[in-house]
């Protein structure tokens, strides 16, 4: 494996500065973010780094149970930072919290104990990365399916209480929303599994290679990956929307869109 220096990293990093400089000449606005959020990454990442190799070392359930708290919790942060109508309260965080809980760490658990079968199941080398994978596509996923739903119900705000009126329940005149949801979640991982080896060569199977592993391993790995994204993100996006489903209408079959946070529009604008 080729090691990199912080000479190599700054000669990369001098692209993304020279992104920023054009996007700042020719006033797109995006300067100030591509900086910033490369800065992020820098420090970030390289904390991430120093925290992980004591991690390894120590190999305890308390230090890995630790650092994947706190990445459900700032996923679960997240996903209520990317809606444009988030639920009142902190309802809304903990029911993407949860989904993300259930599915990501459900599914993880079945790829360590099962499909993996590696002693201690929760081995930092394999139980940490696996686990951040499942849930950076997951929170991605969750927050996409709730601002679709979330969005899809106050745009269709007539036709849903026709329906209401007509005697559906909140379920069923939800029914063609959820399923929209559900596609934008899952468009993402779809399309990574549709072109995966053709298009391109997905990360966690170049970095494998790019260590010396035997090519067709990081295939096998990438594939495990893949599986477990799809079923993790599909799973969490399905408890969220649903719990969403049944937050938005109460026990009457009314929709109630004041659970959803109002959202401030300048004066002579209209969403």
């Amino acid at each position: 494996m080729i090691l990199l220096s912080w000479v190599d990293l700054t000669l990369a990093g001098s692209l993304v500065v020279l992104l920023a400089l054009i996007n700042w000449f020719q006033g797109l606005g995006l300067g100030r973010k591509i900086l910033l959020g490369a800065a992020r990454a820098v420090v970030q990442l390289t904390l991430v780094g120093l925290v992980l190799k004591s991690i390894f070392a120590w190999n305890d359930p308390w230090a890995v149970g630790s650092v994947a708290l706190v990445m459900l919790l700032f996923a679960g942060r997240e996903v209520q930072a990317r809606q444009t109508r988030p639920f009142e309260g902190l309802s809304g965080y903990w029911a993407g919290t949860s989904a993300m809980f259930v599915s990501s760490f459900g599914v993880g658990f079945f790829a360590l104990t099962v499909v993996l079968g590696n002693h201690p199941w929760y081995q930092p080398q394999y139980a940490i990365p696996l686990l951040g994978m499942l849930l950076g596509n997951c929170m991605t996923g969750v927050a996409l399916g709730l601002n679709q739903f979330s969005q899809g119900i106050h745009r269709d705000q007539a036709a849903i209480e026709a329906k209401l009126t007509l005697g559906w329940t909140g379920w069923a005149a939800s029914g063609e929303h959820r399923r929209q949801a559900l596609q934008m979640a899952l468009t993402p991982i779809l399309n990574a599994m549709a072109s995966a080896g053709l298009v391109s060569i997905p990360g966690m199977m170049t970095g494998q290679i790019l260590a010396g592993g035997p090519p067709m391993e990081a295939a096998k790995y990438q594939i495990l990956i893949l599986f477990m994204i799809a079923a993790g993100t599909g799973f969490g996006v399905l408890l969220a929307v649903s719990w969403a489903a049944y937050r938005l209408f109460d026990e009457r079959h009314r929709l109630r869109l004041d659970r959803l946070r109002a959202v401030f529009v300048p004066k002579g604008k209209r969403i």
